[in-house]
């Protein structure tokens, strides 16, 4: 059999106010597309299908799309778990009606292992947990830690597992000596959740979600990341994928997706910038500009806007003419632009060095009447 794993979807994610539907829609085409081409039976999602527990209606939409397109169309069967951005209320609902479809859904651990079964394979679902989650299912046991938490979860699996089949585990965890990125901004906060890879010793593989960058733990754990970037730094240079498993085997092969926007840092002076020397998918992708020689003004937001439409950030020296420097997105340019008072306060604030007082924006208010009447 062959298995595909993926994880960390966050459905609804945008980039600032940048929405992003369009760059998830085209990850879930693909991943149906290795579906069909390399005649996958299961497909495994380690948890974060949702970036936010209360999903919008468009990502709702996102994935209805998805689960439709796998369980429906292709015929294949979905396994997935909350992670810690899901409602494992919501995510969970009619389960029991889903299972009948071929979509096999755990939004909150339970005492007995929860597994879905073919005739070679074991997949054992366990989504995001916390110590005390596992204590109220196992009271009887001496659980200090979070990793004594995942220890006695998979301790109970271990003991249901089937003789003669390869016992996989689909997991969201934070998993000691992994790498992350930087949207990973809940596992980047204190490293609190970390746990040990041992807790899943004696599972032929473990299939992980949490983190967004690819990555090989052990020799059978696995994140396969997010399908696409969701932040500049470290993800601009990570290939993106998902992992194929043959269960026959065990072998592993990554697959890589290709995404609708790259997303690139760019550093230079206003000037090399303006000229755009960079390949097309570059400039047409989500940008990140630091301008090193010169401010931050509106007019020169606009002057890149031009060669780079999806820029989504710029970054340029303060007009104090120190080592700082003044950041902004492109959606506080678009909101200045339809606010003509906005402008004034960033003029009074780049060219004269000082906030605009309200006898200045009374003149300015009293110079806008006045344009608009002649304009009659």
């Amino acid at each position: 059999m062959i298995f595909l794993h993926t994880s960390d979807w966050h459905l609804g994610a945008a980039a600032g106010e940048r929405d992003l539907s369009g760059d998830q829609r085209c990850f879930i085409d693909e991943i149906c597309r290795i579906v069909q081409e390399r005649h996958v039976d299961a497909v495994l999602i380690a948890g974060d299908l949702y970036d936010r527990s209360v999903p919008s209606a468009a990502a709702v939409g996102l994935y209805d799309y998805a689960m439709d397109r796998l369980c429906r169309e292709l015929g294949v069967r979905v396994c997935a778990i909350a992670g810690n951005h899901d409602s494992a209320e919501r995510l969970g609902s009619c389960a029991s009606l889903l299972d009948r479809a071929g979509l096999h859904v755990l939004g909150a651990a339970q005492r007995e292992p929860q597994a879905v079964e073919w005739d070679s394979a074991q997949v054992f679902l366990l989504p995001w947990i916390t110590e005390e989650k596992i204590k109220s299912l196992y009271p009887e046991a001496e659980i200090e830690t979070l990793t004594g938490a995942y220890r006695a979860a998979a301790e109970r699996m271990r003991a249901a597992f089937a003789p003669g089949k390869r016992h996989i585990v689909l997991a969201h965890a934070f998993l000691t000596d992994a790498e992350t990125s930087t949207s990973d901004r809940a596992a980047e906060i204190g490293f609190a959740t970390q746990v040990s890879a041992s807790v899943f010793d004696g599972f032929d593989y473990a299939a992980l979600g949490h983190l967004h960058k690819p990555q090989q733990v052990n020799g059978f754990a696995r994140y396969s990341g997010s399908p696409m970037a969701y932040s500049f730094g470290k993800e601009e240079s990570q290939t993106k994928s998902v992992v194929l498993i043959d269960t026959e085997t065990m072998a592993q092969e990554l697959v890589p997706l290709h995404p609708l926007h790259s997303w690139t840092t760019l550093t230079g002076t206003y000037a090399a910038l303006l000229a755009g020397d960079y390949p097309e998918h570059v400039k047409n992708g989500y940008v990140r500009l630091n301008v090193t020689d010169t401010a931050v003004g509106l007019e020169l937001l606009s002057r890149l806007r031009e060669v780079y439409p999806n820029a989504l950030v710029v970054a340029g020296k303060t007009y104090e003419g120190d080592d700082s420097t003044i950041t902004l997105t492109m959606e506080e340019l678009e909101r200045m632009e339809e606010n003509p008072e906005e402008i004034f306060r960033s003029f009074c604030q780049e060219e004269l060095g000082q906030a605009a007082t309200e006898h200045f924006l009374e003149l300015f208010r009293d110079a806008v009447r006045q344009a608009e009447e002649e304009t009659v």
